[in-house]
């Protein structure tokens, strides 16, 4: 744990919540130990994620709108930057898990390592205090935050592509379909079609509905840009 206290650039005064942050549920389920998972962490450190860069953004960014911060933070809170962040520290590493869900990717899986970064801030914010979570995040996402202010970074391809369309002057609706959910009710994957002008134009999937819509979007938008 010593060198992953090092990467985060955090030394925990208490080695139980860093041990529990880094516990994936499936570690439980096989070892039937006594280690705590990192759901109750995750929840909180979301919570205070959400507000880190709400305040930042909000210094960075004085003279626009609400929805413009607001767009802006979905694209700095969303999985696949937790998860980005997470890789940069090599998180997936030092996580407790289950031999199952190792087997199947689990130490890359951008749910599970999005939902460990947010039980780290969590943790760090029980063991440390408020400034030295800020202090994690704003490092730990620092190019993050300056890609999304400075519109190097997109991630919202629904809005992209509607937008794209309303340019072309189409009227012709757009549908996602979720045309298949597998495994079991904790760890789901979405399976969805992008229909518009009564073809499927996109497909895509992810943990949740709306993971699966955006990447359905953004195989469509790489599809038909221009074509539409």
């Amino acid at each position: 744990m010593n060198n992953f206290e090092s990467l985060i650039g955090y030394k925990f005064n208490n080695p139980y919540y860093l041990e529990r942050a880094l516990t994936h549920s499936s570690y439980n389920r096989e070892k039937n130990t006594k280690h705590e998972d990192n759901e109750r962490l995750e929840f909180l450190g979301d919570a205070f994620f959400d507000a880190i860069v709400s305040a930042e953004l909000f210094k960075l960014m004085p003279n626009v709108s609400e929805g413009k911060l607001t767009k802006t933070r979905a694209q700095v809170v969303c999985e696949s930057s937790l998860a980005q962040a997470a890789r940069k520290l090599e998180l997936g590493k030092y996580i407790f898990i289950g031999h199952g869900e190792e087997a199947c990717g689990g130490r890359d899986k951008e749910s599970i390592l999005a939902d460990a970064m947010e039980a780290v801030i969590g943790a760090i914010f029980i063991d440390g205090g408020f400034e030295q979570a800020q202090r994690f995040v704003l490092h730990a996402f620092d190019d993050t935050m300056k890609d999304a202010v400075t519109g190097k970074l997109f991630s919202d391809y629904k809005s992209e592509l509607q937008e794209l369309i309303q340019k072309k002057g189409k009227n012709e609706s757009i549908r996602y379909l979720t045309v298949n959910e597998e495994g079991p009710a904790h760890d789901k994957t979405f399976y969805v079609s992008l229909m518009y002008d009564g073809r499927v134009i996109g497909t895509g999937k992810g943990k949740n509905k709306k993971e699966a819509e955006q990447r359905a979007a953004k195989s469509a938008l790489v599809r038909i840009r221009g074509d539409i």
